[in-house]
């Protein structure tokens, strides 16, 4: 781990958050809602980007050693707290969704590169599935600060793993899909007929990896660029520990972590 005066130069810090709420969305996801322990710290001076991501050490669970990354979902500048949506996928990640308010947690941030804010667009497509929907509602937000109304395109097994719609639905049009047609239309997201309707000028994606490449080759018939952000397994989080290497076309194997999350996908060798 670099040292915290090797971080704040390359504008990461290293901080301790107060767990202020932690609500269970779903029987798998839940919400946490995160304030920097030492009150002087703002996280607008962070400069987290829509994409980016965080590593949270979980001292509370003894067997996970490695910290944990997790996309941001929203900053709320205003309360100066951090939002993360925790998927229950293991030992470290069951720990934080039961962990009890008033808890530290030591986390570096912001890390990776996110989504590309584009200039000029007028009707971008944000595709999320499962917990992969969490990077696209801060995307959203400063799509709206740009003046571009977004529509999210949001997918899961069934209604009841719909998280946030009420809150995305603050910052643009939700389209659903879920897998049993429980909510919105019935089936897999890429069967969506909105995806394949030619009227978006750009699509955002994050979600399982089948998803990703299902949503990207459509977007590539279509002409349309698609940016999709990796789940890669990350162990540093700063390109240091090479597990998250994916290989590119234009640069060969790069970390996840350092050159993502978030990639253009014509990037990737998915349809070589």
């Amino acid at each position: 781990m670099e040292s915290r005066a090797q971080l704040q130069k390359s504008n990461k810090f290293e901080k301790d958050f107060k767990l202020t709420s932690n609500e269970q969305l779903t029987g798998d996801i839940s919400l946490l809602r995160l304030r920097p322990a030492d009150s002087s710290f703002l996280l607008k001076d962070a400069n987290i980007q829509p994409g980016q991501f965080v590593e949270v050490q979980i001292s509370q669970s003894p067997t996970t050693f490695l910290r944990r990354p997790i996309s941001v979902n929203f900053v709320d500048e205003d309360a100066n707290e951090l939002l993360l949506l925790v998927r229950n996928a293991g030992a470290g990640t069951n720990c934080l969704r039961n962990l009890p308010l008033d808890s530290i947690l030591n986390i570096v941030l912001p890390l990776g590169n996110g989504f590309s804010m584009v200039e000029g667009l007028c009707h971008p497509l944000l595709v999320g599935g499962g917990v992969g929907v969490a990077p696209l509602l801060y995307l959203g937000t400063k799509l709206m600060d740009k003046g571009v109304k977004p529509t999210f395109l949001l997918a899961a097994k069934s209604a009841s793993e719909l998280t946030e719609l009420q809150l995305f639905s603050s910052y643009g049009d939700v389209i659903i899909s879920t897998d049993d047609g429980s909510a919105g239309t019935p089936g897999l997201v890429t069967a969506n007929p909105a995806l394949s309707s030619g009227q978006w000028d750009y699509i955002y994606c994050c979600g399982p990896l089948p998803m990703m490449k299902g949503v990207a080759k459509i977007a590539q018939q279509q002409g349309i660029t698609c940016e999709v952000s990796l789940e890669n397994m990350m162990a540093c989080g700063l390109g240091a520990c090479l597990c998250c290497v994916e290989d590119t076309k234009d640069k060969g194997n790069v970390c996840v972590c350092k050159e993502g999350p978030a990639f253009d996908s014509r990037r990737l060798k998915w349809f070589d």
